[in-house]
């Protein structure tokens, strides 16, 4: 029997998004661009990893509204890169929050779900027996990478379109350098021998949380039970490695969102997606 869901509580949602604050921190640290940085501000991080990258935002605010002074030296410092400034700011986030960016400027630009899931060491949900998903080796990173942006390539086109897009070479950088990190694990679905899918996993040590990222199947092998396989194997080994909750994130009403919804991950919040244009 499925956990019942965890409740969406202000506590709750720091200890994600502090999660998330830490991640978008490793992942500049690891895929650092030119004049890579990352500011601390209001609990969360500022984080610039070079031109183009989807690490360009501010995520993990919360803790109070941020200083107006240390937020207007990082709005000069994303104008002067000629980049415009990406709020994730969670709906449980502190609500001083959200009239002081909009006041300065910020505009909404979309939306996006945190679903969340408790994990049961004892639990293991099945997976079909034509799939077959493992930790993928060193030796298959470049495989894994392929199948993963390929993927990513050609969304689903159920629910909310993705508020942003990036360059093929740009997402392919990053999601090899981001699984490359000791908190990362990856996983490969094959079915009837050839690859079919990947999808990668963040230990949050600190928050005791999986955060389940980067999945992918490849579109002619899709409605087969690969992002399933892939999800459900992501959680034995969450629950294996001592954490109480897995989170995923995902455009609402999407596939993705759906699939997570029938393993028993309940929506827990949202995140506006607020822009500052240079």
């Amino acid at each position: 029997m499925i956990a019942r869901p965890p409740f969406a509580s202000v506590a709750l949602a720091a200890r994600i998004e502090a999660a998330e604050r830490d991640l978008i921190a490793e992942a500049v640290a690891r895929d650092p661009g030119e004049g890579a940085a990352v500011w601390p501000l209001a609990g969360g991080v500022a984080a610039w990893a070079g031109a183009g990258s989807p690490l360009n935002k501010v995520a993990g605010l919360g803790d109070g509204a941020p200083d107006e002074g240390e937020l207007a030296a990082i709005e000069r410092a994303f104008a002067a890169r000629g980049a415009a400034l990406q709020v994730e700011l969670a709906t449980l986030a502190d609500p001083a929050i959200a009239p002081l960016l909009s006041g300065r400027g910020y505009l909404l630009g979309g939306f996006e779900n945190v679903l969340g899931r408790r994990l049961d060491p004892h639990e293991a949900p099945p997976t079909p027996p034509a799939i077959d998903v493992r930790e993928s080796a060193a030796d298959e990173l470049d495989a894994w990478v392929d199948v993963v942006v390929d993927g990513f390539a050609t969304p689903d086109t159920e629910g909310v379109p993705s508020h942003e897009s990036f360059p093929r070479e740009i997402i392919a950088r990053v999601i090899r350098d981001q699984s490359g990190g000791a908190s990362f694990a990856r996983f490969t679905a094959r079915l009837d021998g050839a690859i079919a899918g990947g999808a990668s996993m963040r230990i949050a040590a600190r928050q005791r949380i999986a955060q389940l990222c980067g999945a992918a199947t490849l579109p002619a092998l899709r409605r087969r039970g690969v992002q399933s396989a892939l999800l459900n194997a992501r959680l034995r080994a969450a629950a294996a490695a001592g954490c109480e909750l897995a989170v995923i994130t995902t455009l609402p009403g999407s596939r993705s969102q759906e699939n997570a919804e029938r393993q028993g991950f309940a929506l827990l919040y949202s995140r506006a997606i607020l822009v500052r244009a240079p």
